[in-house]
């Protein structure tokens, strides 16, 4: 691989918290190491409109604490198509680009390998709150997100204890029931739906009902975006069966992507943007970061793109066991 003097950086599709501190640092890592680093608007998109500038130390100074991305974010179709990723590659070697550092979520991945395949050496980042990406225990931004679904958790129990109620919170999780699982065991819910475990009203019911029978002042029901049973039909077949409680509704929805990262996010996203831009200076392309055990990893974006995580069925039965 030639040598690399120009590093390019994006964010792409879903903002996660902590996406900032990893623009620091592969930014401050790059400029130490003697490179140029430009930095790309709004993903593929801006890509695709030649929208990038070149980045200096101070230019990333005071971000490492908010949330979202200084660089922007957007979802592009055209880059979906092999002339938009044509285009994109001309665009980048117009620049004298010799390397590329993506952070996002699986799309951006999917982005990524198809650059690497038009002869562009890139390294990915996992920024997404979902959880849902092959090859790392954590993305950037999960942690985030669990602490303020937790804290969402125990502000509604307040109320839901005062008044006698059942609350259905819906999480994110399209495909992956992660944030609903995790949230349940640390939230204390008595019910989780996620996508990776099915169940009908009737079963949901009869838990809502037995915490009632059994004493309990509320019933937390953690409910993942992607569950087999919609939210809002959930609640209303509840108050027409008659389980004890009275139900309302609370939809987190994009609060959960917002706020500044927590320590835990802030170190991982350092971590991730460092040994980013060492892998790329190092030789290696296609490959993603990623966290395994405590050690950052690369690991290959062609398997990252083909396998899909899931959430941990055995944190599932331990929020069904602690719900008791």
């Amino acid at each position: 691989m030639a040598e690399i003097k120009r590093i390019a950086v994006l964010t792409s599709g879903g903002d996660a918290p902590g996406m900032n501190t990893c623009i620091r640092a592969v930014v401050r890592t790059a400029l130490y190491n003697g490179c140029d680093v430009f930095g790309i608007r709004d993903g593929y998109e801006g890509l695709l409109r030649n929208d990038m500038a070149l980045l200096e130390a101070r230019e990333v100074g005071g971000i490492i604490q908010r949330g979202g991305t200084i660089l922007g974010t957007a979802r592009s179709d055209e880059f979906r198509t092999e002339a938009g990723q044509a285009k994109g590659m001309q665009i980048l070697k117009s620049h004298n680009i010799d390397a590329l550092v993506v952070i996002g979520g699986d799309g951006s991945m999917r982005g990524a390998r198809a650059l690497v395949k038009l002869g562009l050496p890139v390294v990915g980042v996992p920024a997404t709150i979902d959880n849902d990406m092959w090859g790392t225990n954590m993305a950037i931004g999960v942690d985030t997100a669990l602490n303020t679904i937790s804290d969402a958790i125990d502000k509604l129990r307040d109320t839901a204890s005062s008044h006698r109620r059942a609350f259905l919170i819906e999480t994110m999780g399209r495909n992956c029931g992660y944030l609903a699982v995790m949230a349940g065991v640390i939230g204390g819910a008595e019910v989780v739906l996620i996508p990776e475990a099915p169940v009908t009203i009737e079963e949901v019911a009869a838990k809502v009902e037995d915490a009632y029978k059994r004493g309990k002042t509320h019933s937390i029901v953690i409910v993942s975006e992607g569950a087999n049973v919609l939210t809002t039909e959930l609640a209303s077949a509840l108050e027409q069966m008659d389980v004890g409680f009275s139900t309302r509704i609370t939809i987190l929805g994009h609060i959960q992507r917002g706020g500044r990262p927590t320590a835990f996010d802030r170190l991982l996203a350092s971590r991730m943007g460092v040994t980013a831009v060492d892998a790329l200076l190092a030789g290696q392309t296609d490959v993603m970061m990623g966290l395994r055990g405590r050690e950052v990893e690369p690991v290959p974006l062609a398997d990252v793109v083909s396998k899909q995580r899931e959430a941990n069925l055995d944190y599932y039965e331990m929020a069904k066991m602690l719900a008791f």
